[in-house]
């Protein structure tokens, strides 16, 4: 079996071989749940060995590292809530030592990652603060959701500001602000023996109109949805991580007395999208002196920012623009 990552005889516009990363799957990623007669609904997201096969690739700090965990579990959670074709994204940006965070999902599961560290900022933090949170690694910026269904569909996004000194924070200002929609969302990272685990639980409060809690009374629902958030609020994050406790299990010590009524799980699957194929397109973008510029030794390395794997180009089987003159 050929390297997809080296030169080959294959043109590298030709070249869609997936590259030598994990083959991975892991098929109750997510649980989405709701409570009978009562205006709640939420997913239960566990990455499980995924988070360590995606996190594990990149040669960032843990703090960062744990971040980007958090950043997949959320997304997972809130692309599974949806019905497109495509890919959804959470980006945040900002003036801090990580400038940018990204994870993003596709309608079939699969997830991938990354962030852009400026290294001597991020050391100059935690000489400071050795336990930063998500609002001192990204600093002032944005917070923006996206869902692209392609060229042929209109692609959504929802901006606001950066609030909050937590990634679960700021998703609930996102939700408050931009959807106007009540929930409460609880993420967790860690590394153990096992490696790098995330989770992400996110409820939501359901609209009544025409639902099957349209004829509670007001009180009833708000006692409904206090009460759903008071048991989320007890979970700690050693049991979100507890490989050893499942996620019926974890659903079941919350939500047991409040008519849980679990749906059907979704997959989620190690998700880089690169190929010789995509990194050729980008370079045939750049112009002969750019393309000389990146060259050492008569070949030109890009590495995928999601995978961190580096793809190996020739410079004489690269154009560039001139080649299309």
């Amino acid at each position: 079996m050929t390297d997809p990552t080296a030169p080959s005889a294959t043109p590298a516009f030709l070249n869609h071989d997936r590259p030598p990363v994990p083959d991975l799957v892991v098929p109750r990623g997510v649980l989405p749940f709701h409570l009978d007669q009562r205006p709640v609904r939420g997913r239960l997201v566990r990455l499980g060995a995924l988070a360590d096969a995606i996190l594990g690739r990149h040669s960032q700090h843990p703090a960062v590292l744990r971040l980007m965990g958090e950043a997949l579990a959320l997304t997972a959670a809130l692309a599974t809530a949806l019905k497109f074709k495509g890919s959804f994204s959470l980006q945040a940006k900002g003036d801090g030592p990580v400038s940018l965070l990204l994870a993003d999902c596709t309608d079939a599961g699969a997830l991938r990652g990354t962030a852009k560290v400026d290294a001597a900022r991020l050391e100059a933090l935690l000489a400071e603060n050795p336990h930063p949170t998500a609002a001192d690694l990204l600093g002032a910026g944005y917070f923006a959701f996206t869902c692209d269904q392609g060229d042929d569909m209109e692609r959504y996004q929802g901006i606001v500001a950066i609030e909050g000194k937590s990634l679960a924070e700021m998703t609930d200002n996102y939700f408050r602000t931009s959807e106007q929609l009540q929930s409460q969302v609880h993420l967790a990272c860690g590394r153990s023996l096992a490696g790098w685990r995330a989770t992400a639980l996110v409820i939501e409060r359901v609209a009544t109109e025409g639902g099957v809690v349209a004829e509670a009374n007001q009180e009833d629902q708000d006692d409904a949805w206090r009460t759903a958030q008071a048991l989320v609020g007890t979970l700690k994050s050693d049991e979100m991580l507890d490989d050893t406790l499942t996620a019926d299990r974890l659903l079941h010590r919350l939500f047991h007395a409040e008519g849980l009524l679990v749906d059907r799980p979704r997959a989620l699957s190690y998700g880089c999208r690169c190929s010789r194929a995509r990194l050729a397109a980008v370079l045939e973008n750049f112009g002969p002196e750019d393309l000389d510029h990146m060259a050492e030794s008569g070949a030109i390395t890009m590495t995928c920012e999601f995978c961190a794997l580096d793809f190996r180009f020739e410079r004489s089987e690269v154009d560039g623009k001139a080649g299309r003159a």
